[in-house]
């Protein structure tokens, strides 16, 4: 008989983890820039939610099509790691120049669905660079014991 090794059974992006905490951290950002649009609030804060909207749907399509399996000429996890830093410096300063002013309540709440997407974007970070630190060459296939032992 041929022995037949099982196919290694890959969890699609939408149900794992990851892809929730990216699917919440769109949802929040889209929040936050409909708020702004609404509130006619400031030009910039606009265009950095729109702009991280856009980038979000761009990561999100990459993992749900598995183009960076594809693509592997390119560390996608460490560019994910530097969007999330960089979304988060970009978010806190837009939610904290929202929140400062008096304005109206429309551009409050965007700053403060802004605020929550900054932690969001930690979170995604730490996700994103747990997975790195246990798991940096793909997934781990355990050898029994027996086959590790050197024959002299």
């Amino acid at each position: 008989m041929d022995n037949v090794q099982p196919k290694i059974k890959h969890r699609p992006f939408c149900f794992s983890v990851k892809g929730h905490v990216k699917m919440l951290r769109l949802a929040l950002t889209v929040t936050s820039m409909t708020f702004f649009i609404i509130a006619q609030a400031p030009e910039p804060y606009i265009v950095i939610t729109g702009f991280e909207v856009t980038v979000i749907l761009f990561f999100i399509l990459l993992y749900i099509l598995r183009l960076d399996r594809l693509m592997k000429w390119l560390f996608w996890p460490l560019l994910d790691i530097i969007n999330s830093l960089v979304t988060t410096v970009f978010m806190l300063i837009v939610s904290v120049l929202a929140l400062i002013p008096e304005t109206t309540p429309l551009t409050v709440g965007g700053g403060v669905f802004a605020l929550v997407t900054a932690v969001c974007c930690l979170a995604d970070g730490a996700l994103i660079y747990r997975k790195l630190l246990f798991n940096p060459s793909g997934p781990y296939q355990k050898k029994p014991v027996h086959e590790n032992k050197e024959v002299l």
